[in-house]
C-alpha cells in the first residue's frame, strides 16, 4: 500500500513470486505500470489508485498486506488497525516498516528543536515499535510476531536519502530540503531517528 513508483512491489513479484496489487494515491497507475513492464513483473503485479482510508478491496481479500515508510500518516489513528485488517484473510499476515523514534514524543516532553524545524509536528506519529506492539494488540484482532527498531535504521534513511539527492525531481523535494535531511540525520546518528517494524498474524 502506498507503493509510491513500485520498487517494493518489484521486490515482492521477483523474490517471492506473488501476486501483488500495488495500491498508491499520488502516483498515477499507468506510470506506475509502466515501471513494473520494464521490471518484468507486469503480469505479477496490478498497479492501482486508492486512499489509505477508503481503499476499493473486499473484506479478506488478501494473504499479506506490506507498508513501506507511509504508515506514519495514517497508521497511528485507533481505529486504522481494525480497518485494515479486515482487508485480511484469518491468518493473513501485515507488516510495516514506518520511521519511527527512539523513545516516545509524550515521554521526551516535545519534538527536538533540530527535527521540528525539518518536519514540523510529523513526528508526533513516529512512534516507537514497542507502542505500535501495543496500539495492534490491544485490538485483539492481531498477534503482533515482531515489533522492533531497525538496527541503524537512520544510517539506511541517510544512505536512501544521499541516493535520492542525486536524482532532480525525486519526492523528497528542492536540494535544499534533502541536504537538510542528510545533515540532520548525521547530526543525529541515531539519537531519536530510526525505523519502526511491526509485523503480525491476523487471529
Amino acid at each position: 500500500m502506498d507503493s509510491g513508483k513500485g520498487a517494493t512491489s518489484v521486490f515482492l513479484a521477483r523474490e517471492y513470486g506473488v501476486w501483488v496489487v500495488a495500491a498508491d494515491w499520488w502516483i498515477a497507475p499507468d506510470e506506475a505500470a509502466a515501471v513494473f513492464a520494464d521490471a518484468g513483473v507486469s503480469g505479477q503485479v496490478t498497479a492501482v489508485r486508492a486512499e489509505a482510508h477508503n481503499l476499493p478491496f473486499g473484506k479478506n481479500s488478501f494473504d499479506a498486506i506490506v507498508i513501506i515508510d507511509t504508515f506514519k500518516y495514517f497508521g497511528a489513528f485507533d481505529w486504522y488497525l481494525p480497518y485494515l485488517a479486515g482487508f485480511l484473510r484469518p491468518g493473513g499476515q501485515l507488516g510495516v516498516a514506518t520511521p519511527g523514534m527512539t523513545q516516545e514524543v509524550r515521554e521526551l516532553g516535545a519534538i527536538r528543536e533540530r527535527i521540528k524545524e525539518l518536519f514540523g509536528w510529523e513526528p508526533i506519529a513516529w512512534h516507537t515499535a514497542e507502542w505500535w506492539r501495543f496500539q495492534w494488540e490491544v485490538t485483539e484482532l492481531v498477534t503482533v510476531t515482531s515489533a522492533r527498531l531497525q538496527e541503524d535504521g537512520w544510517r539506511d534513511w541517510l544512505l536512501w536519502t544521499q541516493a535520492a539527492a542525486e536524482h532532480t525531481g525525486d519526492w523528497t523535494g528542492s536540494p535544499n530540503n534533502r541536504q537538510a535531511v542528510i545533515d540532520l540525520l548525521a547530526a543525529d546518528a541515531g539519537e531519536f531517528l530510526t525505523f519502526a517494524m511491526v509485523t503480525a498474524r491476523k487471529n
